[in-house]
């Protein structure tokens, strides 16, 4: 049986140490879902110029983020890496090329925030993939596919970012808003990837693209799910939805999760927030 896909629109990195609709789901996933040999994580904040996989065997936890309480810098996620896997994706994607990365990166918040509530024990083995900065959005599409027949040797792969994040737009007194134009995006993503996940990039030339995906770095760990969903089962579930802030989309989608989508999102307490002293551009959530 395929290992499960995920993405999970992860906001605020507070959501590591708060109890709120979103991480209550996420937990819910984790519980569910069958468990995983491994995990694959894309993370939105290891946007850089190379392709690589973290290939230690003890990733450290790197708090990637500013202005934020003591407690969000003293988390650790200490989960094993999976050098022999980091190898398996090495081969797996040829002819395009991956470099091993043994001792500079680990798990950044993007990662650690949401494996914190997927898989609390830490248990699982992770490695953490790179999103090539100078790389075309296709690229991304591509690889996933590839890295998508990972999924029968029972790795998890997760996409971890935000479909909406347009951190200049933040109002941090709509903790539970989603304004127009990212709400018209959020719900041309959930139609694409439901009916046809191979044609997301179609979303670029939706008018509100812009606003919503002004940098790329978080709308790209979508683009990963989309492509294991098109290589594979040929769509993928909302499993959450909902927005933060108002220019931030909380929405979670699986492929292959044999999960009906539950009420995961009603009731409970609104996504973290961002610090009021910090400036939400520079906190880099």
């Amino acid at each position: 049986m395929k290992s499960p896909a995920l993405f999970i629109g992860h906001g605020s990195p507070m959501n590591t140490l708060e109890e709120n609709r979103y991480t209550q789901a996420w937990r819910d996933l984790g519980s569910t879902l069958e468990r995983p040999k491994a995990i694959l994580m894309v993370s939105a904040h290891w946007f850089f110029g190379a392709t690589a996989v973290t290939a230690m065997a003890r990733p450290r936890t790197i708090h990637d983020f500013y202005g934020f309480p003591q407690a969000l810098f003293d988390f650790d996620y200490p989960a094993p890496g999976a050098p022999d896997l980091a190898g398996e994706i090495v081969e797996a994607v040829k002819p395009q090329w991956v470099g091993l990365d043994r001792d500079q990166w680990g798990f950044d918040h993007g990662a650690w925030s949401v494996l914190a509530h997927l898989y609390p024990e830490a248990d699982i083995p992770v490695v953490q993939l790179s999103i090539n900065a100078l790389k075309p959005l296709d690229y991304h599409l591509e690889l996933a596919a590839r890295l998508g027949t990972l999924r029968d040797r029972g790795v998890m792969i997760i996409g971890s970012g935000n479909v909406v994040h347009n951190l200049h737009q933040v109002r941090w007194d709509q903790p539970e808003a989603g304004f127009d134009w990212a709400q018209r995006f959020d719900e041309a993503a959930i139609e694409q990837m439901a009916q046809a996940p191979e044609d997301i990039l179609k979303l670029t030339e939706h008018p509100d693209y812009d606003l919503a995906v002004p940098t790329p770095d978080h709308f790209i760990p979508l683009l990963y799910t989309a492509g294991v969903a098109a290589a594979g089962e040929g769509r993928a579930q909302t499993l959450v939805h909902g927005y933060s802030m108002g220019s931030l989309s909380m929405t979670c989608y699986g492929v292959g999760c044999g999960v009906a989508p539950d009420a995961l999102t009603d009731g409970g307490a609104p996504a973290a927030g961002i610090p009021a002293t910090t400036p939400p551009e520079q906190a880099n959530i």
